[in-house]
Order: structure tokens, then C-alpha cells, then sequence
């Protein structure tokens, strides 16, 4: 084992984007991605086409990734992959190929928590961005996810916070249904949400004891909300788009900051960082941003293209494991549910 020059490679396959990194004693040498568009038709991702369609991809993105990285195969020191949480055949599809490469290159396999990659992505090296200090509060607001974490070391995290029903991206990606605006049509609403009126239509937000957070009230009153002004005018949404999406993108980033505002007067920890594919939002980085000048907070927001689901930072959390030698054998399964 050679600390210095230790050579990772990390293998993401939780819901939809089959990704592969090759990380160098902290630092990334390639991170591809290989997203799949087959879902856009059907408005959503479909678990079975999105497992065969990384069956499809797993060979050439790896390949990829060990050519951008200029490495051959046989120098990497690790395989890290997606044990969960995410959809069950696309877990597989990852795990089974890293337990065989793995096992034929004979070196050793490391499993990693989905949600500890987006956290733990902060860590990578990489110029102009600062890693946070322990401990620190970090909220995953993505597709699949929205929680608020206190982190105390690389893998010491207690959950304080999360959704008891739909997550953050869910409810952009309904909203934007209902709107009639193309998948995924969370970017769409942000687009969209710069050019209008935050405050043209008002939305309740939904009263949720502690930190926990719940989106599928609110769905439900942009649902109703539109049916209504749409029987009076068929033309509401076209005559109004740009003020909807500001209304909706308001509501929902009041809710997430009216959160971490509870958490961090509760914790007294005011470093904040933010992973998921949801913090690529400019109206939560433009929120997280004030706060740093009106309520003294430290936020940290990671590089864009470490936001969304990809390899890299289940390359880093491997790197961090291999260092403490935290490695599984070949009899580890997927976990579609898997806690922090």
C-alpha cells in the first residue's frame, strides 16, 4: 500500500448518470458522466430502462476515464463504488462491475454512501474552492434527497433534518410538469424564476415540526393554484411563466433557508456547505450568499460539475477510506436504502 501515490477509482450508478473517476492522492483526473436521455420522453426516470441503459454505458464511460486520467487499470490502487441509496438495478449495475474488476485486478473494493459522496465532495482539491472545517452543517438537496447533516469528521454525521416526504428536486420537477415545461424542469423554473416576479403569487408553506422538511403540500397548491387561474384564462401560464416560476422558486428556497436559519441557531455551527444537484440553483447560492453577509455564515458551495451525481466524489470518499484501510468484500450487496 502506497500512500503516496494512491490511485482511485470511483464508480457512481444511483439513479440515472452512470459516471467514472479516477482521483490521485486527493486530486481528480477525470470524472466522465454519460447521461441518459431516454428518460425526457417519459417525464421521469424509469428504473428499468435507466439499469439497462447502464449496462450500456459502465464499459466505455470506465474506459473513458482511465484514458482521460492517463493511467492504466493495473495502477490503481482501489475501486470505490455506489453501494446506495438510489434505485435497485441501477445500484447493481455498479456494484457487480466493481466487485469484477476488483476482484480480477485483485486489489481491494470500498462501498460508499451515496449522500456521504455529496457531502464529502467538499474535500476534493481543487483551485479557488475551500473545504469546510469540523464540524459543520451540510444540507443535500437533490432529485431523490433533501436533509440537513451535522458533520462532525469525514464519517462522523448525524442527520438532524429531512424530508418526510418528496425532496426539493422532485417538487422543482413536478412544478415544472404542471407547467408544462420539460424534463428535468428544475433548471427550467431557475431559468425561468431570474426573469420574473418572486413575489407576483403567493404559496403556503407547509408547517413541519423541527428540521424536517415536506414538499408534497406545496405541489398539490401549484397543482390547484394553476387549475384554477388556467379555467379562467387558458392562457395563465404563458401570460405569467416568468412570475410562476420566480413564486415557486421563492417559496421553495424561503422554506430551505428558514431551515438551516432553525439549525444553525439550534447548533451554533455556521459553516455551511451544500451538495446536490439542486444547490447548481442560483437562487439558493444567491440566498446562501447573503447570508454570509447579514447572518455571519461561512457557506460552501462545491465546484458545478461535483453538484450533480458523478464519480468524483465517490472517488474521494474512497480515497478518505482507503486511507483508513476501510475496505469490503465481495459478498457486499447494493442497498437502495442506506442511511448515513
Amino acid at each position: 500500500m502506497d500512500a503516496n501515490n494512491t490511485y482511485i477509482l470511483g464508480i457512481e450508478s444511483s439513479c440515472d448518470d452512470t459516471s467514472a473517476s479516477v482521483i490521485h492522492n486527493g486530486k481528480i483526473l477525470s470524472n466522465v458522466v454519460a447521461n441518459q436521455k431516454i428518460h425526457e420522453e417519459y417525464g421521469g426516470v424509469v428504473p428499468e430502462l435507466a439499469s439497462r441503459a447502464h449496462q450500456q454505458n459502465i464499459v466505455p464511460v470506465v474506459h473513458q476515464a482511465l484514458a482521460k486520467a492517463n493511467i492504466d487499470k493495473k495502477q490503481l490502487s482501489a475501486i470505490a463504488f455506489t453501494r446506495g441509496p438510489g434505485l435497485m438495478g441501477s445500484l447493481l449495475v455498479g456494484t457487480s462491475f466493481a466487485k469484477s474488476l476488483a476482484m480480477g485486478l485483485n486489489i481491494p473494493l470500498i462501498e460508499v454512501n451515496h449522500m456521504q459522496g455529496h457531502i464529502l465532495a467538499h474535500f476534493i482539491d481543487e483551485k479557488g474552492f475551500d473545504k469546510p472545517e469540523f464540524p459543520f452543517i451540510a444540507m443535500t438537496i437533490s432529485g431523490g434527497h433533501t436533509q440537513i447533516v451535522i458533520v462532525k469528521d469525514y464519517f462522523d454525521m448525524e442527520v438532524i433534518g429531512e424530508t418526510i416526504d418528496d425532496a426539493v428536486g422532485e417538487a422543482y420537477d413536478k412544478s415544472a410538469k404542471i407547467l408544462g415545461l420539460p424534463y428535468p424542469g428544475g433548471p427550467l423554473i431557475d431559468k425561468y424564476a431570474n426573469e420574473g416576479n418572486p413575489k407576483a403569487f403567493q404559496f403556503t408553506k407547509p408547517k413541519v415540526d423541527g428540521l424536517n422538511f415536506s414538499f408534497s403540500g406545496l405541489k398539490t397548491a401549484i397543482l390547484y393554484f394553476i387549475q384554477k387561474e388556467t379555467a379562467k384564462n387558458p392562457n395563465f401560464i404563458e401570460e405569467n411563466l416568468k412570475d410562476i416560476c420566480a413564486s415557486i422558486q421563492f417559496t421553495i428556497v424561503t422554506i430551505l433557508m428558514d431551515k438551516l436559519k432553525k439549525a444553525v441557531k439550534q447548533t451554533g455551527i455556521k459553516q455551511i456547505a451544500i451538495g446536490g444537484g439542486v444547490s447548481a440553483n442560483s437562487g439558493i447560492r444567491t440566498a446562501l450568499k447573503k447570508a454570509e453577509k447579514t447572518m455571519g455564515w461561512k457557506t460552501f458551495i462545491p465546484k458545478f460539475e461535483y453538484t450533480t451525481d458523478n464519480a468524483a466524489m465517490i472517488a474521494i470518499v474512497g480515497y478518505l477510506k482507503y486511507q483508513n484501510q476501510e475496505f469490503v468484500d465481495e459478498s457486499v450487496i447494493a442497498q437502495a436504502r442506506y442511511h448515513i
